[in-house]
């Protein structure tokens, strides 16, 4: 019995209550495990930014809630007549407004907040980004008038903000701007990084490197998807730091020791402008701005902290006559050669304050955004006939981009290590090449999606689908009409500028149907009149044919007659020149 009793197990409370949490922990990580299993999808809908450069705005949507995710604007194609601006279609944003609880900005470029009061004026939603980049918008809405109901929050880099079940992080990158972030989206489905435009700069010119070790700490705990840009995908190695701009502005401005200087940058890039300051300091030379838009930015980065003009530097474009060439650098716009901005209309003689010529030392400092190498080398041709020495393009390091390369989208990559990898920002070449990088990196193919303007996909630990694809597209801007400019009516101003116009005019009896009076034709943009006088006599005789026939068979119907000149005057005049202008029957009832 002794013997039976010393072999007996005691438990103590101590090993009861182990055994009891041991249990429980197996039960916790059991429904751990199950919840894992059971985590909800996100859905991805793209609005903008692939296969274009600009118009950037993203749509993330879980459990019912929406964040939007920048909301840019793209500069007209050289087929888009008279448009001003393009912006992203927001049908499916309207269409969910409901389950919207926010934007956020990754940083202050166009291509980024350019459509945001387009947005904005459709419906008021709160906004948040980073100081410099709500003060840019701010500046932005205020010209749209709808600053004092906007909902801006300012999240300094390294700040995070709830938005429904989306907790957003702000992640310091190196970019062309001053307080630009990534943007690390924590859902219940996972962690969404997606990269904003970025590049590893160890030696920025302004403010610290990016903030690699919150990516790496990102990927250590598991990425779901990473959508990273692809701007500069195609190039090798890796992007320049700002500091070569530095040294090559500094020999540029001694070379130019006798000459007027003058610089043309992106507005935003308010970095490089800070250096072509510091260059002027130097050597001693007063600074002015041309542009509304480099006057708007310099006031509100300076504003804020971000621009440091010494005092008594600035002065008014008005001033420039009163100072020698040699004391004068003047800042401005219209390094991609908008037609409209102050370079261009420098260059053509169209500007109302500066007149360029000898003696004037132009420096381009930015490169072409694909699409408008024509229109800024017709700008430095311009310059040329006038005299100017121009530097552009490779002559000199006086730009560096904004983009990663090669290299550094592959560091980046590795350091988030995502389950599943989708490159946007750039057309298709860029993001079939970031994608090549991915699988170069050991990326399973399933695992990388390609997307389009309205595709939509959803991403679950388990899997990646294509959903049906959602309403999106070009919305152009034209004066100070949104919308109302489409297809059809980008056609018709090809048609005239290729063609030009025929306006056939007459006047028909009430009763009969008759000519009582013409028909008179306008000719414009077709041939010259006074040299096509037997031309425009046929044309006249012909749709007198057609009209006077109209009225002998009791043709009443205006849109038959109508048409019935277009397509009898169009082919005759087809058959005499072998061109195709528009046709316009103007009738009336007399």
């Amino acid at each position: 019995m002794a013997e039976k009793n010393k072999n007996r197990r005691f438990t103590s409370k101590r090993d009861v209550k182990a055994k009891t949490n041991r249990r429980y922990s197996k039960a916790n990580l059991q429904k751990k495990g199950r919840a894992e299993k059971n985590k909800p999808s996100v859905k991805i809908a793209f609005l903008g930014g692939l296969n274009e450069i600009g118009k950037n705005i993203t749509v993330f949507e879980c459990e019912g809630d929406i964040v939007l995710l920048d909301c840019g604007m793209a500069f007209p194609d050289g087929d888009m007549l008279g448009v001003d601006l393009v912006i992203p279609d927001f049908s499916y944003i309207e269409q969910n407004i409901d389950k919207v609880k926010g934007m956020v900005v990754t940083h202050g470029h166009e291509d980024h907040i350019g459509g945001i009061p387009f947005l904005l004026s459709k419906m008021n939603i709160p906004i948040y980004g980073t100081p410099l980049t709500i003060g840019l918008l701010s500046n932005k809405l205020k010209e749209h008038s709808l600053f004092n109901s906007a909902k801006l929050n300012v999240v300094k880099a390294g700040g995070r903000v709830k938005l429904g079940c989306f907790e957003a992080e702000f992640i310091h990158v190196n970019h062309s701007i001053p307080d630009a972030c990534a943007i690390a989206l924590h859902t219940p489905a996972g962690v969404v990084v997606h990269s904003g435009d970025f590049k590893i700069d160890c030696t920025p010119f302004v403010g610290n490197m990016i903030d690699l070790h919150s990516f790496a700490r990102l990927g250590h705990h598991g990425v779901l998807a990473f959508l990273c840009e692809s701007t500069n995908a195609d190039r090798k190695g890796y992007t320049a730091t700002e500091q070569t701009v530095t040294s090559s502005l500094d020999s540029l401005f001694r070379e130019a020791y006798k000459n007027r200087i003058i610089i043309a940058t992106f507005a935003s890039n308010v970095n490089r402008v800070q250096q072509i300051i510091d260059c002027a300091e130097k050597y001693d030379r007063k600074v002015a701005f041309s542009g509304r838009s480099m006057v708007n930015y310099m006031k509100v980065a300076e504003e804020l902290g971000y621009l440091k003009v010494p005092k008594n530097m600035l002065i008014d474009i008005d001033m420039l006559s009163r100072y020698s060439p040699e004391q004068i650098v003047l800042i401005t716009t219209g390094s991609q050669g908008e037609p409209m901005s102050a370079l261009s209309r420098m260059a053509y003689s169209d500007h109302r304050k500066v007149s360029v010529g000898e003696g004037d030392f132009i420096i381009i400092s930015a490169n072409p955004i694909p699409g408008n190498e024509k229109t800024v080398g017709n700008v430095v041709d311009e310059l040329l006939k006038r005299g100017c020495r121009v530097i552009y393009e490779g002559m000199y390091d006086v730009h560096v981009s904004g983009h990663a390369c090669q290299e550094e989208l592959k560091i980046l990559q590795r350091l988030v290590n995502p389950k599943y990898f989708i490159p946007v920002h750039g057309e298709q070449k860029h993001l079939r090449k970031n994608a090549e990088l991915a699988l170069s990196l050991g990326m399973d193919k399933k695992n990388i999606y390609i997307g389009d303007i309205g595709k939509c996909i959803e991403i679950n630990e388990d899997y990646m689908k294509e959903l049906p694809p959602v309403p999106a597209g070009k919305v152009f801007v034209d004066g100070l009409g949104v919308g109302d400019v489409g297809s059809i009516v980008l056609r018709d101003r090809k048609h005239l500028a290729q063609d030009g116009l025929i306006i056939i005019v007459a006047s028909l009896d009430v009763y009969d149907g008759h000519v009582i009076s013409g028909p008179d034709i306008v000719s414009r943009g077709f041939v010259y009149v006074r040299e096509s006088e037997e031309l425009l006599d046929e044309i006249r005789a012909h749709a007198l044919n057609i009209l006077e026939d109209c009225a002998d068979r009791n043709i009443k119907e205006w849109g038959i007659i109508k048409n019935r000149i277009k397509d009898d005057v169009s082919k005759m005049i087809g058959q005499k020149t072998g061109r195709a202008p528009m046709i316009l029957p103007i009738l009336q009832e007399v």
